[in-house]
């Protein structure tokens, strides 16, 4: 099957073929990890690892590193702030980080790499810059020549290098040959961590980092890099300047997901208004949190409210509702049934998430339907299919990770104490004591357990 993805290089949609057949090579820009993770950070980790399940699902042996900025300037504001080590700061957040995606279902990195264990990469990859003439040492600090690269520069970001306003990322610009110039490397500064350099002691510029690790781990070329809209200047303007100038070909495809923003605004600390995932969960089940960040094509916009976030957790309980009820039905569930073609055709149009859930919940809707007339080969088929899609999407109510979801062991002792329950209330309406009956479903009600009577005996449910 062909995969289409939109490649903001070219501004298209180009049929993917990777570096090496069989094999796929992705990066993702990952946490700066000055503060913990809300949700517009973890948008961004949840669209790529669809993509890496989708990628996995169609045949490819993937391999995903998704890297940790863990010192910039943020970092050492906090840090003082704070009086504690820069690693404190980056150690916490970074615990906070993988904790997040964990909990939101994100299969880990094949390699996760922190910025500062790779200083040594950096350093060569500065080498290679000054002595192509692309790069140049002024008092302690590197910086990249970008006029020796100007007829490339600013592809990415569609932009004129004529039209570029300063840098900005020093208060060294005196140095520099041409304001717009960016830092590789800085001098050092009293009170920040300093590495040795053959220019200096100092610290890596921001975009050197990701540069020298992707090519590390995936190689001087490779298929995807990503990461959010935020980023693509000039950030990855810039990764691509120093790379392609240093002699790799780097990222074939460029994917950027679009920012999830609050009341129209980008979700930022210093503005006040991050959600922290602690808080989010708190409001819905994890994995009702994850169908919300996922549901929307990955380069939409999103715009966080509360009456949406609960509206897609109803939408996700009515897809965990007929699996819930078809389990109990059917016990051997084919896990080898094919996807849907409709499904399959919107994961392969550059990530077509809403339609491909359009398709989960039309299945679903036929599923109900053939629960309802008894029919359990259809519903046999309907819930392998239903499975298999939710699989892709990382979203299976029946997979070992939302099994119980988040609930530590209490779902088995909340089960334990409702069977009871439900043993007295069916003893009652054994005895024709319906009025006992009724108030035994009546106190599980209010203790937020609805009752379902089914052909198949009583289910019940957390209400929510």
């Amino acid at each position: 099957m062909s995969l289409n993805l939109y490649d903001t290089s070219t501004r298209t949609v180009r049929d993917f073929v990777p570096v090496e057949p069989g094999r796929v090579s992705m990066y993702l820009c990952g946490a700066t990890v000055q503060a913990p993770p809300h949700i517009g950070h973890i948008r961004s980790g949840l669209n790529f690892d669809v993509l890496r399940r989708w990628l996995t699902r169609l045949g490819y042996d993937v391999t995903f590193c998704r890297n940790v900025t863990d010192l910039d300037d943020k970092i050492i504001r906090v840090s003082a702030e704070e009086g504690v080590p820069w690693f404190v700061v980056a150690e916490r957040n970074q615990r906070a980080f993988t904790w997040a995606y964990d909990q939101l279902g994100c299969l880990p990195p094949t390699v996760e790499p922190r910025a500062m264990g790779h200083v040594p990469e950096m350093v060569e990859l500065m080498r290679r810059l000054i002595d192509k003439g692309h790069a140049y040492a002024a008092g302690g600090d590197v910086y990249f020549d970008v006029v020796s690269y100007a007829d490339r520069y600013g592809k990415l970001s569609n932009q004129k290098l004529e039209n570029m306003r300063a840098a900005g990322d020093t208060d060294t610009d005196s140095l520099k040959r041409d304001p717009r110039d960016f830092a590789l490397w800085k001098g050092a500064k009293p009170g920040e961590p300093t590495w040795p350099t053959p220019w200096g002691r100092g610290r890596p510029g921001w975009h050197l980092e990701c540069s020298a690790m992707a090519t590390k781990y995936l190689g001087g070329t490779f298929d995807i890099h990503g990461g959010g809209v935020d980023l693509i200047f000039p950030h990855h303007e810039n990764e691509i300047a120093q790379s392609q100038a240093a002699g790799d070909g780097f990222a074939r495809y460029w994917l950027h997901n679009g920012m999830l923003k609050l009341g129209g605004e980008k979700m930022s600390k210093s503005l006040g208004n991050s959600l922290l995932i602690p808080d989010m969960l708190r409001k819905v089940r994890a994995v009702e949190l994850r169908y919300y960040l996922v549901a929307a094509h990955y380069r939409s916009e999103m715009d966080y409210s509360e009456e949406a976030l609960l509206e897609a957790a109803a939408g996700y309980r009515r897809i965990e509702g007929f699996v819930t009820r078809a389990a109990e039905v059917i016990h051997d569930v084919d896990a080898v049934a094919p996807l849907p073609e409709a499904f399959a055709d919107a994961m392969s149009d550059d990530l077509n998430v809403p339609q491909a859930l359009a398709v989960i919940h039309e299945v679903v809707r036929e599923g109900n339907v053939a629960l309802a007339q008894g029919n359990k080969e259809q519903v046999a088929r309907l819930l392998a299919e239903t499975q298999n899609m939710l699989d892709v999407l990382g979203l299976d109510p029946r997979s070992e990770q939302w099994r119980g979801t988040g609930d530590s062991g209490l779902r088995e002792v909340v089960d334990a104490l409702v069977a009871v329950a439900l043993e007295q209330r069916q003893a009652a309406r054994a005895r024709k004591d319906y009025a006992a009956a009724d108030a035994i479903r009546e106190q599980l009600a209010a203790a937020g357990v609805v009752v379902e009577d089914t052909p198949q005996g009583p289910r019940w449910e957390l209400a929510r």
